[in-house]
């Protein structure tokens, strides 16, 4: 009879239990604005966002969804905006990658939270990059106007979204616009500043004032339909380009125009046949520590990841904090920067925390990094990382410098970056693992993720010590219970805002997901990302 591992078994429950909750929120969120709106919706012979999406990708075809925790508990006083009002995904259309982006009437219809905005901009980013076409599905009453003034005018605000379609439209990058609802005000620049643009009789209309507006301003009295109908903006204006009877023709006309599109480039990263990983995805689930104070061996977690045989280590038994490895990830040739959460002795025998950089591993590090920009091999970072080093040895030893190198090579890098945060990316390390500040194609957590400047239990300590410190300069006794009290409020708080959630409701990553799929969007990444040249790698100043 098999020994049963306990401590496997304890992984295991504990990752599922994660996955478990993350998806059953993902559930109510995709029912946007709730059941109620869904019927109204169908009532005026409109899909809902999810369906219009659902029916436009190719039937079996993989979408990687970003953003779906977008607002996520965020605008509580305002009703919630689940998935911030807009759905965003990259998938595929008659064959040909696309990120599209669909309004959800069911959410304040369809209104721009600040959140929204932000949003949009990083599909429009995601676009950029990788030059993939993308498809707008309108459906929106325009700016939330109790926010408008967390939206409206600032440079990464509502506007930059117009000045993008202007600049996607310079980089040859084609956008298709369907006017699926309403379109009005600022927002009606979005689909007339796209290439294409299609509307839908009966449900669509785009104008830059409403009935209401023009009746308030002008005194002139007009309906929806006269105003900025289907028939006058296609019939009458020549707004718009192709008038529709119903969704459904407008889904099946943009995959038509999608359809005709040539083949653009491909940057040619090297892509072998795709071999299985060692050992099944379902595997992470037990490898991967209940407790984020625990140590374990990524190598194993790599093994459920990348192609069988594939693996090349840099400098294995040199800077051990850090794994640097060539691999193949679906075929793909990918670069893989580790942190590795095993306790190690390097070559003079000391011991080294497993999780933290090292001057060795990040020397290590950055060395790697540049001989994948020089050999054009995109770069996949796997983060479990509690920062770098302290204390007098480390500082003396240059670990400032050190970690210096290796941010200035993520920094400067120009092949892909793809970041799995699967664990703790605390502080400097956040950067030097490629953080969402540093430019990563794609970034996601693991329902284990934790992303802060530093862990909840170091950072209450900090900071119950400085109060304490300062009510003690005041004159204040602080007994053992009221220390012990501040510390737990403070680490609540603290603990709150270093779950994915808390990241991926501001967009500091662009999903949360099964660690059973890590392999699937690391490929889907990398074939989107080659369509994009990749441009020269010029490193800035690396002290020696």
């Amino acid at each position: 009879m098999a020994k049963i591992n306990l401590e496997d078994t304890m992984n295991e429950d504990s990752m599922k239990l994660a996955t478990s909750r993350m998806k059953r929120r993902l559930d109510r969120i995709f029912l946007g604005g709730g059941k109620k709106k869904i019927e109204k919706e169908h009532a005026k012979g409109k899909l809902t966002a999810r369906e219009r999406i659902n029916y436009l990708v190719d039937d079996d075809s993989y979408f990687f969804e970003i953003g779906a925790f977008a607002g996520f508990e965020m605008y509580a006083e305002h009703g919630g905006a689940p998935a911030g009002g807009v759905i965003a995904g990259i998938g595929y259309v008659s064959g040909k990658m696309c990120m599209i982006v669909a309004n959800d009437a069911t959410v304040k219809a369809g209104a721009w939270f600040p959140i929204t905005g932000k949003k949009n901009l990083r599909a429009q980013e995601i676009v950029m990059e990788n030059r993939i076409p993308i498809i707008y599905l309108v459906d929106s009453a325009g700016v939330y106007l109790p926010l408008q003034d967390e939206i409206f005018p600032d440079k990464e605000h509502f506007g930059r979204i117009f000045r993008n379609n202007a600049k996607l439209s310079s980089m040859g990058i084609p956008q298709i616009a369907a006017i699926m609802g309403s379109c009005v005000a600022g927002g009606a620049y979005l689909p007339i500043m796209s290439d294409e643009s299609l509307i839908v009789e009966g449900t669509g209309s785009i104008f830059l004032a409403g009935p209401y507006l023009v009746k308030a301003a002008i005194g002139e009295v007009v309906d929806k339909e006269t105003l900025g109908g289907a028939s006058t903006q296609t019939d009458i204006s020549g707004v718009t380009d192709y008038k529709m009877k119903d969704d459904q023709e407008a889904l099946d006309t943009i995959r038509k125009l999608v359809d005709k599109m040539g083949q653009f480039d491909t940057t040619g990263f090297d892509r072998a046949k795709p071999i299985a990983p060692k050992n099944p995805a379902e595997n992470i689930y037990n490898i991967f520590p209940s407790e984020s104070t625990k140590q374990y061996d990524t190598r194993e977690i790599l093994d459920c990841i990348v192609d069988e045989g594939s693996m090349t280590e840099f400098k294995k038994t040199y800077g051990k904090t850090i794994i640097c490895t060539y691999a193949r990830i679906d075929g793909w040739a990918v670069g893989i920067v580790a942190n590795n959460r095993k306790v190690v002795k390097n070559a003079k025998g000391e011991m080294q925390f497993g999780g933290v950089i090292y001057s060795d591993s990040a020397d290590k590090a950055t060395r790697f990094i540049l001989n994948c920009n020089q050999k054009k091999i995109p770069l996949v970072f796997l983060h479990d990382v509690t920062g770098f080093m302290v204390g007098k040895r480390s500082e003396h030893g240059g670990i400032i410098k050190d970690g210096a190198k290796m941010v200035n090579a993520v920094s400067n890098s120009t092949v892909p970056k793809f970041s799995i945060v699967m664990g703790n990316s605390f502080g400097a390390g956040n950067y030097a693992m490629c953080g969402k500040a540093y430019d990563p194609r794609l970034i996601v957590a693991w329902p284990t993720a934790k992303i802060a400047v530093m862990g909840g239990q170091v950072a209450a300590k900090v900071l119950s010590q400085i109060q304490v410190s300062t009510a003690k300069k005041k004159g204040e006794e602080v007994d053992e219970a009221k220390e012990k009290e501040m510390f737990d409020a403070i680490k609540a708080r603290y603990d709150e805002q270093t779950t994915p959630y808390y990241a991926a409701a501001r967009l500091w990553v662009d999903a949360i997901i099964d660690p059973i799929e890590t392999r699937q969007i690391i490929s889907t990444g990398i074939e989107m990302a080659n369509h994009a040249p990749v441009e020269k790698f010029n490193v800035g100043v690396i002290q020696t």
